[in-house]
């Protein structure tokens, strides 16, 4: 949903480098060429940046018209779990 700061194998930041890599990519340029452009030569972080999926627009847009609806209560302290 939100790129992770660093790679889940080698532990190298790559949560910097997403934004430059995503603009570049929907401009056209090759992810590959990118990638090395941005210092990724890792496969293990490679496939971090090429396999991750920008869901939280998704799910925000989901949740707000569920709390339009009523369906969805305000987390508080003391409530239910908290």
């Amino acid at each position: 949903m939100i790129i992770p700061v660093r790679c889940f194998s080698c532990g190298r930041v790559i949560g910097d480098k997403w934004e430059e890599f995503a603009r570049r990519v929907s401009k056209g340029e090759a992810p590959g060429a990118v990638l090395d452009d941005l210092g990724i030569t890792r496969y293990c972080c490679r496939r971090m940046l090429l396999s991750h999926v920008e869901l939280i627009d998704e799910i925000l847009r989901f949740y707000m018209e569920r709390r339009a609806q009523g369906g969805v209560e305000e987390a508080g302290v003391g409530g239910p779990g908290g």
